[in-house]
């Protein structure tokens, strides 16, 4: 039987839409307290609402750039009390930019992702462990991506920053042994959100033209797969779980014009 979440905390970093969201919105359901953080609190407010209505016993939200050191620490070392015991943390904040050649790519391009993707990540995860080591008790879940284990032309540092959460996770879950903290990396391919939007910068035709004449994965898939990570019972360690639609095969292997879904 799996674990209950009904009344644990659940935090989830970069909610203010897209996988995000969803999650947030997929652990609501199960009767979870809901902790989200995102850059666009407007974002997070209007969510609120959603989220209560969906099931969530609670909410608490907050403005946070992970990106941002002692911002990440000083905001999530004075949680109110009542927050502090995270049972599952959601690193779900990350980003791409651009689609360039390494040898010609935006400098300040590869800074925004390796802050985000990398130390975001690693800044929110120092926070949030300790306490759940101290408790022997909680699950860290990652986003990876399919660009973290095979890279594509034009997305060098993207797909690094993404093999590198796999790693970390991996390194994570080492360090942990002898405790019952499970790590989980989830790690989807073509998912239609404003990922593409923000990759180019709000150029919309360019970025439709990602999702064009495929049925991708939808925010829910990918939130249905963590939850279920999530929900496993505590003996089970799921490691890394790798999804895409089934349009695409590989970063490379893409079949469009058909749609698949009924």
């Amino acid at each position: 039987m799996g674990i209950s979440l009904k009344d644990k905390i659940v935090f989830i970093t970069g909610a203010s839409g897209g996988i995000g969201a969803a999650t947030a919105t997929e652990f609501a359901k199960l009767g979870a307290r809901i902790l989200i953080c995102a850059r666009r609190l407007d974002k997070l407010k209007a969510l609120k609402p959603e989220l209560l209505k969906a099931g969530a016993a609670e909410v608490f939200s907050f403005e946070l750039d992970v990106r941002d050191r002692d911002e990440v620490e000083g905001t999530i070392s004075t949680l109110p009390d009542a927050w502090r015991d995270i049972d599952v943390l959601v690193n779900n904040a990350g980003l791409s930019r651009g689609l360039v050649k390494l040898y010609e790519d935006d400098i300040e391009d590869w800074e925004e992702m390796i802050d985000t993707n990398i130390k975001g990540l690693l800044y929110v995860t120092r926070a949030v462990v300790p306490r759940m080591v101290a408790r022997n008790h909680g699950h860290v879940i990652n986003l990876g991506s399919i660009a973290g284990h095979m890279v594509y032309p034009n997305g060098a540092v993207y797909c690094a920053t993404k093999a590198a959460v796999g790693f970390l996770g991996d390194g994570l879950r080492i360090d942990l042994n002898g405790t019952d903290v499970r790590v989980t990396s989830v790690d989807p391919g073509m998912v239609e959100t404003d990922f593409a939007s923000v990759r180019f910068r709000g150029d919309e035709t360019r970025a439709a033209k990602t999702y064009e004449n495929i049925d991708p994965l939808t925010p829910e898939d990918v939130a249905e797969t963590i939850t279920w990570a999530a929900t496993r019972p505590a003996h089970v360690q799921i490691h890394t779980i790798l999804l895409t639609c089934v349009a695409q095969r590989n970063p490379y292997v893409i079949t469009r014009g058909g749609k698949t879904r009924v």
